[in-house]
């Protein structure tokens, strides 16, 4: 009756075990996990978890566990595997299968090997056990060696126990047939939980892939921009660890799990996935005049051809009968002012400056006060419509129509994302890759959401975002700022409504921008 009621315990810890081993996310805590089952549920001193190798031509120890002996190798002991726990070769270099090592044979038959003592066991080679135990004191005796095989019945672990222990005596016996059907029964779900968390990983590592080939579509389309891609989530994750980290505040209570990080990352590596839609004339206008190129040249072209008019202007002011020294002081000045204005539409065009009205006004007047002919005949003004507009933008690059394309990206981000079958624990990546352009103050877009509507991971990612695009060397139309120069901007952000106060307090106090900067800028750039 005793032995009846100890197997039903075992069979409810089974039980409990197999729920465990399900829920279990981590790969390397999953495989102590099954080892320490085993143990417990075969009473077992000591056991290892063997893993085949890439190749399938190789059995590699994982896991190692002697409770008498003290011996923890893998796993949380934090003890890397010595160079005593060699691979196991399933196959001789003939290609004949390495029928003399047991957990090889387990594992080459697929078969369950029971042996009571190894020392009496002739089929297999023990000689490693004998030297092991020489060394210790240790004394080897059963084995109970089970293969572990995932659903299309490809081995993918064997789990090997040792030594049986009497649970009233402690004294060393076999396993028994109990034992052992146990052992397999663990063995199957073991091997179904280790192959579902192999298959999600690398559902996730595909995934991940996925979103990496998206960015790289960005990247190629502008480099001065992919890597913004590459950097935000980066960032992202520097901020979410600091505030994770932090005890006191307004923020003292907020903390992220695992699944909550993993979630943020995805949103962080999708948060421009609608750039694939912008336009990359518009992507890559690195000045004001620039299409598929810089139109600037044909404005310098055009008063090339004023000063060609300016010069026959001179000869025909000589041929009419006007002194040479006037007609050369009369073509001069008319040069000079030519050659003026053509240097200061130069420095208009790189956006670099905010303009001035004075300086909006003389672009418009040197619009007004030249004219040209055109390839046709026809008398035209110096600029056209479309390049007043451009040369008239009073700061950075982008009309206000090329400034809506711009921000379409995000609602493009949003459209894609919401189309997307998340599971659970991604539901939220919509929400936290589409507000990163919302402000405090409700003054963003695409949506106009004020602080307390937004969660406070589309709140990180706003920070990082705008910090990258501070700090970032690889933009055309700027140079990169140092962290002090960004730090300031960030601060009127936050004065402003912009950016959340409590996480840029997090930025400053945990120095998330130094790490950051240490990390992705060059030196000089690096000033604080």
């Amino acid at each position: 009756m005793h032995t009846v009621s100890g197997l039903f315990q075992r069979l409810e810890r089974l039980n409990d075990i197999g729920v465990s081993l399900s829920a279990e996310r981590d790969i390397e805590t999953l495989l102590e996990k099954i080892l320490l089952a085993a143990k417990e549920i075969t009473r077992a001193d000591g056991g290892t978890l063997y893993r085949p190798s890439a190749d399938g031509q190789r059995l590699q120890f994982k896991i190692v566990r002697t409770d008498s002996l003290g011996l923890a190798f893998g796993g949380s002991s934090g003890e890397a595997l010595t160079d005593s726990f060699t691979d196991l070769v399933l196959y001789h270099p003939d290609g004949r299968p390495n029928a003399s090592m047991v957990a090889a044979q387990a594992a080459l038959s697929g078969r369950t090997i029971n042996i009571a003592d190894a020392y009496a066991a002739d089929d297999f080679d023990f000689s490693g056990t004998r030297r092991f135990d020489a060394l210790t004191g240790y004394r080897s005796r059963s084995f109970l060696t089970v293969p572990m095989k995932d659903h299309a019945g490809e081995l993918i672990g064997v789990l090997q126990l040792i030594n049986a222990l009497d649970p009233d005596s402690g004294e060393v016996g076999e396993f028994t047939r109990a034992d052992q059907k146990l052992a397999e029964s663990l063995a199957s779900q073991a091997a179904i939980a280790l192959s579902n968390r192999q298959l999600i990983e690398q559902l996730e590592t595909l995934f991940e892939a996925f979103i990496k080939m998206i960015n790289l579509a960005i990247d190629e389309k502008s480099p001065h921009t992919g890597g913004h891609c590459q950097r935000v989530p980066e960032l992202t994750m520097m901020l979410a660890d600091a505030v994770d980290a932090i005890d006191e505040g307004p923020l003292a209570d907020f903390r992220l799990t695992d699944k909550d990080r993993y979630e943020l990352r995805i949103a962080a590596l999708m948060h421009d996935c609608g750039k694939v839609t912008t336009p990359v004339h518009v992507v890559e206008k690195a000045t004001k005049l620039q299409t598929l190129f810089d139109r600037i040249a044909l404005v310098d072209t055009r008063f090339e051809v004023l000063r060609r008019d300016a010069e026959i202007g001179k000869l025909k002011a000589l041929a009419a009968g006007m002194a040479e020294a006037e007609a050369e002081l009369v073509y001069r000045a008319e040069c000079a002012r030519i050659d003026a204005d053509r240097e200061f539409l130069r420095h208009a065009n790189k956006g670099a400056e905010r303009m001035r009205d004075e300086d909006l006004q003389r672009v418009q007047q040197i619009a007004n006060a030249y004219r040209w002919r055109n390839a046709e005949g026809v008398e035209v003004p110096l600029l056209d419509a479309d390049e007043l507009e451009n040369l008239s933008i009073r700061a950075g690059t982008l009309t206000a129509a090329e400034r809506e394309i711009i921000n379409q990206h995000i609602v493009a981000t949003i459209r894609m994302l919401e189309q997307l079958p998340w599971p659970r624990h991604l539901q939220n990546v919509p929400e936290y890759a589409g507000g990163h352009h919302e402000r405090m103050d409700g003054k963003g877009y695409p949506k106009g959401l004020k602080r307390d509507e937004m969660s406070w991971q589309a709140r990180m990612m706003g920070i990082a975002d705008i910090f990258e695009a501070l700090t970032a060397k690889d933009r055309p139309y700027k140079q990169p700022m140092k962290l002090s120069e960004a730090l300031k901007i960030m601060e009127n952000f936050r004065r402003n409504g912009h950016i959340d106060p409590d996480l840029f307090e997090v930025f400053l106090k945990r120095q998330v921008y130094r790490r950051y900067g240490e990390a992705f800028l060059d030196a000089g750039q690096v000033d604080c």
